[in-house]
């Protein structure tokens, strides 16, 4: 899949990394100081872009985590069946189904395009 490495201590409040191979956006970084015998620690604060779930995570401030390449794409929606929409891409013109959200469904109408994210092999349409 895509993603790179990052050290704790570069990472942001805003930007994104994963926790259990799933993508999150950091909501929050807290940063202790080093101990007499043991290092600094950094505890992260998470929200899954894909599910929504919280997560949290502590780790030393020279542990390496991974961070995943987002991409953000077009799309047209071909077609809406119930609760799933139709899709090409602008660009490599594949097309494909996702699931709308229930906040979705009433906003997202065939013909217009739309963006949509994608992070370690999972579709997801953003407004």
């Amino acid at each position: 899949m895509s993603w790179q490495e990052a050290e704790v201590r570069e990472l942001k409040v805003g930007r994104y990394m994963l926790i259990d191979d799933v993508a999150c956006k950091i909501m929050e970084i807290n940063l202790s100081k080093p101990g007499k015998h043991g290092e600094a620690k950094g505890r992260i604060v998470a929200i899954g872009i894909f599910d929504g779930q919280k997560k949290s995570v502590v780790y030393p401030v020279k542990h390496k985590v991974k961070v995943p390449i987002i991409e953000k794409k077009k799309a047209q929606v071909l077609s809406l069946k119930d609760n799933e929409a139709q899709l090409m891409d602008s660009e490599t013109f594949e097309t494909f189904y996702l699931t709308l959200d229930p906040d979705q469904i009433g906003k997202v109408k065939a013909g217009e395009e739309i963006s949509y994210w994608e992070a370690m092999g999972i579709r997801k349409i953003m407004d």
